[in-house]
């Protein structure tokens, strides 16, 4: 079994625009996201830290670093999964986030668990 099998987290994403806490007027877009970690490997690891890139529709970069998720750093088992919820705000109606869970194995390996990039919007702003 190669390290990649052995070290192995799927990340999951699902969002919502905060109408009630946006202020379009003043260029502020506020969304929360879920997030479920699934550790698919075949040992277990604990998030450590995280690392986003939050990017506006201007191109304006928001970088994002801190230790664990939430205020936790969970311990996956194999199969086990954690999910949360968080939130970021905008100054435009639609941008991305894409980021990276750093991640320790049971043997003391530390690796990354990318986070593909998942699209922020306001409702019926994308085609």
């Amino acid at each position: 079994m190669t390290k990649a099998q052995q070290n192995s987290i799927q990340v999951d994403v699902s969002t919502h625009y905060i109408e009630g806490q946006s202020n379009p007027a003043e260029d502020n877009y506020v969304f929360s996201y879920t997030i479920t970690i699934r550790n698919t490997g075949s040992t277990g690891a604990q998030l450590i830290s995280r690392h986003w890139l939050i990017t506006d529709a201007d191109g304006g970069v928001q970088e994002v670093f801190g230790e664990g998720v939430v205020g936790q750093q969970p311990f996956l088992q194999p199969g086990e999964d954690f999910s949360y919820t968080s939130g970021t705000s905008i100054s435009t109606p639609v941008g991305t986030m894409q980021g990276s869970y750093q991640m320790r194995s049971e043997a003391g390996i530390t690796f990354e668990a990318p986070i593909s990039p998942f699209t922020l919007a306001m409702p019926h702003i994308l085609h």
